[in-house]
This record gives C-alpha cells, sequence and structure tokens, in this order.
C-alpha cells in the first residue's frame, strides 16, 4: 500500500511514536507514576467557593467587614440545645458562657458572640430551647477547614447539660468537599466496569476494550496531577474535579474508541502494522486531535468570565482535554505497535458474531442499518428538518422562566449534619441570621448624619427594619445590617441592593450579603457573555472552515450545536430549579439555579457536540473529496460513524451520569445534564437533523468563495484520502463489528 499523505509534519510525527514503542510505554509509566504522587491530596486543597466577581462591590464589602468587624461575618455556627429548660436558665446561662470563653480561646478564631454575651433576639430561637453562639474563623478556606477538623470532636455533641451541633459556612463547604470526594469514588468505581462492558459490546476484543480503558485510568490520574498544579497558581473549584475527571475519562476512552476502530479497519485491509498505525494518525488521529481543539476552545471561552468557579474550569478543562489527545496519540499507538494483530485477541463474541454474520452475508451488506437511515431521513428531509428543529425548540422552553440563585446548604443531601442545622436556624430563629444585607461605611460621619441614612434605607421598600451603624475601633468605618423582607435572595432582595445602592450618603458605602452577591454575579456574567459566545462561535466557524473548505458547514455546525442543547436547558430547569422528579433523583429543588452553572454547562457541551461533529463531518468530507457524489458523502459519513459516535456518545453519558448520582446537587445537575446533552446530540441532531440539512442545502454545502478556497488548500485540514475504490461504499467486517454491540 502506498502513502497518501506525505506531509513532513505528520510524518515525522509517526516515525517518532512508532520507532520505539516500548520506549514509548516505559516514559509513559514514569509519567503516569509521577503524576500519582503529584495528584496526591488534591481534594484538600481545592474551594468550595469563587463563585462571586472577585472585582465586585459585594466582594470588597465582605472583605472590609472581615477585616474591620469579624463579628458581623461569622463563618462557624454553634447551635446549642438546651433541652428542656430555657437558655436563660442560670444553669443553663453559666454553661453557655462558659462555651463561649472556651471558644473564644481557641487559636485561629475570632469575633467569638453568643447569645448568653450580646442578648441579642437574633442568636435565640423562639422556643428559648436553643440559640447560637457565632465565630469566624480566620485565614482562607484550607486554614477554614483545619481548624474546624481540629475543633469540631471537642465540641460536637454533650458538653455538659448542652447538646451542641456545627453549622455555618465552613461546616457547610467542609462537609461539601468530603461528599463531593465520596461520590467521585463511588462515580469511578461505577463508570469503569460498566465503560468495559460497553467496549466489550462494540469491540468484541477484550483485549482492544481494555486500550481506551487503560487510556481513560492514565486521564483520571493525570487530571489530579494537572488540578494540583493549578491550586499552586490560582483558586479550584471542588466541581473541578468532578466534572475535568469525567471529561478526562470519557474524552481519552472515545479518542482511543476511534484510533483503535481505524486501526483495525486498516489491518482488515491489508496494511502492515506499520503502516496501519501509520494510516491511522494520519486519519482518525488528525481528527482527534482537531477535536481535541475544538473542545478546547469552547472551554477557554469561559476565561472572559471573572468569577474563579468559571475559570477554574477553563484552566482544568483544556489542560485535561489536551491530555487526553496526547494520551491518545502518543501512548496508544505504541501500545498497538506492540500488540499488531494481537489486538484482536480473546474475542468474547465469536460465537454470537459468526451467526451474525452468516446472517448478514446472507441478508443483507455489513452496516445497512444506518445506510436505511440516512436515506429515509434525506428523501423526506424537509419533515425531518422542521419536526426535530421543532422539538428540540419545544424541548428548550422551560429554560424561558429561569431564576438565578446562589448555591447554599440544600446542595446536600437531606440529613446532612452542617444542613440540618442550617435549617433549624432558618426555621426556628427570627430574622434568618445571616441571610440579610450589610452596607459598609467608609469615611468619618457624625452621628446625625448616620441617622438619617438609616432611616432613608428603614423607609425603602422591601426593608424589615434596619441596625447600626456598628463604628470601627479606628472610627472611619461603621456598618448597618438590613433585614428585607421575604427571601434572602429573591428578586426583592435583589431590588433592594439597587435601590440601597441608589441611595446618596455624605460617606462612601458597599452594599454585600447573599443578595449582592447574586446581583453582581449576574451582572459580571451579563456583561462578559456576549464575549465568551463571540469567541466560541468564531473560533468555531474557522475551525470547521479549515476541516471542511465550506462556508456553510461551519455556520450549520454552531447553529445545529446550539440546538442540540436545548432539551439539556429545558430539562435542567423542569427537573432542578422546578423541583419534578426531586423525590426520584434525591434533591431538594430550591426554585432557583445557580448564576454560573447555565455558562459550565453551555461551554462543556457545545465542546462535547462539536467531538462528535468533527469526527461526522471529516469522514463525510473524506467520502466527499473521493467520490464528488454529495448525497453519498453523507449516506457514507453516516454509515462509517453512526455506530462509532453512537457507542462514544453511550459510554461518555454513562461517565457523566455516574457523575450524576453524586448526592451534592449542583453535581448531580451538571453529570445528568451533560449525559442528556451527549445523547441527544449523537442520536438525534447528529444521526437526523445533519442529515436532513445537508440534503436541503446540497452541493452548495461545498461553496467557498475563490480567496478562501486557495486558503484551505494551503492551510486546511483533512482527514486524508480514502484508500478504499470510488465504488463502492461497502465496509470490511471488523468495521461492523466494532458497533455491531450498539
Amino acid at each position: 500500500m502506498s502513502e497518501v499523505n506525505t506531509d513532513p509534519r505528520l510524518g515525522g510525527w509517526t516515525r517518532f511514536v512508532t520507532a520505539r514503542p516500548r520506549l514509548s510505554l516505559l516514559v509513559a509509566l514514569v509519567i503516569t507514576a509521577l503524576a500519582v504522587v503529584a495528584g496526591s491530596g488534591v481534594a484538600d486543597r481545592l474551594s468550595n467557593g469563587g463563585w462571586e466577581d472577585p472585582t465586585a462591590e459585594s466582594t470588597y464589602a465582605t472583605k472590609a467587614l472581615e477585616r474591620e468587624f469579624p463579628a458581623s461575618q461569622p463563618n462557624l455556627l454553634l447551635l446549642v440545645h438546651s433541652g428542656s429548660r430555657s437558655v436563660d436558665d442560670p444553669a443553663v446561662a453559666g454553661e453557655g458562657k462558659r462555651l463561649t470563653d472556651r471558644l473564644a480561646a481557641e487559636k485561629g478564631i475570632v469575633g467569638v458572640g453568643s447569645y448568653w454575651r450580646t442578648a441579642s433576639p437574633a442568636l435565640r430561637s423562639e422556643d428559648g430551647h436553643e440559640a447560637l453562639i457565632a465565630a469566624r474563623i480566620e485565614g482562607d478556606e484550607t486554614n477554614a477547614f483545619k481548624v474546624l477538623d481540629r475543633i469540631a470532636p471537642e465540641y460536637r455533641g454533650e458538653q455538659g447539660a448542652l447538646k451542641v451541633s456545627i453549622g455555618g459556612p465552613v461546616a457547610v463547604r467542609s462537609e461539601m468537599q468530603s461528599t463531593i470526594q465520596e461520590d467521585l469514588l463511588r462515580a469511578e468505581l461505577i463508570a469503569l466496569p460498566v465503560t468495559l462492558v460497553l467496549l466489550v459490546m462494540v469491540f468484541g476484543s477484550a483485549v482492544a476494550a481494555l486500550l481506551p480503558l487503560g487510556l481513560g485510568v492514565v486521564a483520571i490520574l493525570g487530571t489530579n496531577a494537572v488540578l494540583r498544579g493549578l491550586t499552586e497558581l490560582t483558586e479550584v473549584s471542588v466541581f473541578a474535579q468532578n466534572l475535568t475527571t469525567a471529561l478526562g475519562l470519557g474524552l481519552a476512552i472515545d479518542y482511543a474508541l476511534f484510533i483503535v476502530r481505524r486501526f483495525r479497519e486498516e489491518l482488515a485491509e491489508g496494511a502492515e502494522v506499520r503502516e496501519a498505525v501509520g494510516t491511522t494518525l494520519r486519519t482518525a488521529g488528525r481528527t482527534v486531535l482537531f477535536s481535541a481543539l475544538t473542545v478546547a476552545v469552547s472551554l477557554a471561552a469561559m476565561m472572559v468570565f471573572p468569577q474563579h468557579f468559571l475559570r477554574s474550569f477553563a484552566y482544568a478543562g483544556i489542560a485535561v482535554v489536551l491530555l487526553a489527545a496526547a494520551a491518545a496519540l502518543v501512548l496508544l499507538p505504541a501500545a498497538l505497535m506492540l500488540l499488531g494483530h494481537r489486538v484482536n485477541a480473546l474475542d468474547l463474541r465469536k460465537a454470537l458474531r459468526r451467526g451474525r454474520a452468516a446472517k448478514e452475508k446472507k441478508d443483507e451488506e455489513p452496516g445497512a442499518g444506518w445506510a436505511r437511515t440516512a436515506a429515509l431521513v434525506m428523501r423526506r428531509a424537509p419533515f425531518f428538518a422542521v419536526a426535530t428543529a421543532t422539538g428540540l425548540i419545544l424541548l428548550g422552553l422551560p429554560f424561558l422562566g429561569v431564576k438565578f440563585g446562589t448555591a447554599d446548604h440544600r446542595q446536600l443531601p437531606p440529613g446532612a449534619d452542617s444542613r440540618v442545622v442550617q435549617e433549624d436556624i432558618q426555621d426556628h430563629f427570627p430574622g434568618s441570621p445571616g441571610g440579610g444585607l450589610e452596607v459598609l461605611a467608609e469615611g468619618v460621619a457624625t452621628p446625625a448624619e448616620y441617622a438619617d441614612y438609616r432611616d432613608r434605607i428603614a423607609a425603602l421598600p422591601g426593608v424589615t427594619r434596619v441596625d447600626g451603624p456598628v463604628p470601627s475601633p479606628s472610627g472611619d468605618h461603621a456598618y448597618f445590617a438590613v433585614t428585607p423582607k421575604g427571601l434572602a435572595v429573591g428578586e426583592d432582595a435583589q431590588r433592594l441592593v439597587k435601590d440601597i445602592r441608589a441611595e446618596p450618603a455624605p460617606f462612601d458605602t458597599s452594599v454585600t450579603g447573599l443578595a449582592g452577591v447574586l446581583v453582581d454575579s449576574k451582572t459580571a456574567i451579563a456583561d462578559q457573555l456576549p464575549w465568551a459566545l463571540a469567541i466560541i462561535v468564531l473560533v468555531t466557524l474557522l475551525l470547521v472552515f479549515l476541516l471542511t473548505g465550506s462556508v456553510l458547514i461551519p455556520i450549520q455546525a454552531v447553529v445545529l450545536n446550539a440546538l442540540s442543547l436545548t432539551a439539556m436547558f429545558g430539562a435542567t430547569i423542569w427537573i432542578f430549579q422546578d423541583g419534578h422528579l426531586s423525590g426520584l433523583l434525591g434533591f431538594t429543588a430550591t426554585g432557583d439555579i445557580e448564576t454560573s452553572l447555565p455558562v459550565l454547562m453551555f461551554c462543556v457541551a457545545f465542546g462535547l457536540s462539536m467531538d462528535y461533529g468533527v469526527f461526522l463531518l471529516s469522514r463525510i468530507k473524506e467520502e466527499y473529496d473521493h467520490s464528488g457524489d454529495h448525497e453519498h458523502a453523507v449516506a457514507y459519513g453516516l454509515r462509517r460513524t453512526g455506530g462509532l459516535i453512537t457507542a462514544a456518545a453511550v459510554i461518555l453519558a454513562v461517565v457523566m451520569v455516574a457523575i450524576g448520582t453524586s448526592r451534592v446537587a449542583n453535581t448531580k445537575m451538571l453529570g445528568l445534564g451533560l449525559a442528556l446533552a451527549v445523547l441527544m446530540d449523537a442520536m438525534v441532531v447528529r444521526s437526523l437533523l445533519v442529515p436532513a440539512v445537508m440534503k436541503l442545502t446540497g452541493k452548495a454545502t461545498w461553496w467557498a468563495p475563490g480567496p478562501l478556497r486557495r486558503f484551505h488548500e494551503r492551510f486546511g485540514l483533512s482527514e486524508g484520502e480514502s484508500r478504499r475504490p470510488a465504488e463502492g461504499p461497502a465496509e470490511p467486517p471488523v468495521r461492523d463489528r466494532d458497533t455491531a454491540g450498539v
């Protein structure tokens, strides 16, 4: 067989990868071992925060209040139960004061206050049998967790006549982090064996099935090392560990799936092992690289947002996608070189396939099912295009009712210790401590000016009461505590934030609190969202043009990808915001969605949709260049990739569903939402909508003006020319075996 692509860069890469496969595997093994060491302890360095805009007014005010008034920003709450006696009972009060003094003496604890010290009605339950001790743990989140781990065993439980439970933001975040770690381990234990079964169904050969799975394990270990390195440079969200692990595992398996399949095709057509590896790298390997770039670009768009939560996903996601591609393009070819024809060994479906092969030989050509699907869709292209697009739009309609909020203790499963404490405080204490607004006043002012400003704030619609001002020791800072009517982050509270900020004052003011953080987060995302969308759309248009040389196909790709996400967004609102299926799925509906999550889900799902789109378009383009027959190329592309894309989507969906078994609601929403998006894209958009639209656009699909055509001829990318004869799209038997399990 002759070389079909003499690109010196790719030829050199093929020679590099195949020259010393044992050395390549040894180096990969050493790097993987180092990754295990480097990634150890990564979970303890991840953050539960990062949802807020670090440049926002609310963030500035929160940090200033933490510095000047530690007691105004407690992050640790001790809920003290007095049993049948009142918290005002002298004996109970004495125990409470001693407990307060003991906590105040702990290293790293500041701003300690309690009902027995302040007599504040906000720190006493309405029935008089519970009281609160509030304090602040100094330092960053990592230090706060260490302090909490140290003191919690000493304070939780029976304390003389009192019983103490621990809550507050630090306790909630700590429990959320430990829950996510446990859930991630369980997800991996679920995903890996199920994935192995699916791979055996796809390949038949146990050896071929183990290759993608082994690559997935390497990706998991590498992901932890990447996250560990990023924590040295920036704040990384704990949610990033779940999603990037799923991405690394899923994409590594997907990429390996395409490469192993192509390699087996080349062997079945009579190629020598080295030539088969070279052709695989020039064709499927190039497409894998191109696909990884499209996913990385979608994730990179999150870097335009100021929230560390989104930026950490961008940094980690890009690194993990490139890691999965590198493993597929370096480690896997070396393994294939050593295995050769033994890649088909340990065939677990030999007897079954013999019977099926005999039937197929008698009845029809292999892969005819996808060919019939393509023929049916293109015969009735207007119907399928309109019906599919309309159905996807209808599925997305619930997203029009989206309401944005902030993540809180209800993300944890019912019965979680810190959630029980927070709900007890919310239900039994007046004013819902921690749910109000704080107004920071900076600059010297007279008591009359403070009083006038307080009265004007109290007169605003939606205000229950205003406490303060509380002056700082230096005298140039003060703060007011504003209790809004209704929900702490409801529409009225958000409107009140804007009203307070618009109220003139003879000193500088900054407003914070849950509603203030939410208002600023929504503003930051709204301001940067057009830039993120522009980056995704423009770079996607460029990359797909470089792949196809067409002006119309990139536009189709962007529009159809966006349509494929409608079901995900509609289901997210219908289930997780409105609460349908909450009992079945085991979460508490909060009536809103965390502001950053739709952005994250869009960027990840759009990239994954492009992943499968690239594989389909590259085969269609390859066949069109070979035959010049547009309809045949579309049908052949679907026939060659339909089963494999479906298999890859099912495997990635299994990984995402495993992540979706998490007990933390946001992680559950990410996993299940992305699984739905992947399946809808592979089974509906790629199978029905793409061939229907390409049939309607006809040969105009491939049009490009002269200058762009010449640009593509010089700089464009493709899978390379097919080595098959032009007539007859018949596939070798191995190809059908690879997708028969789907």
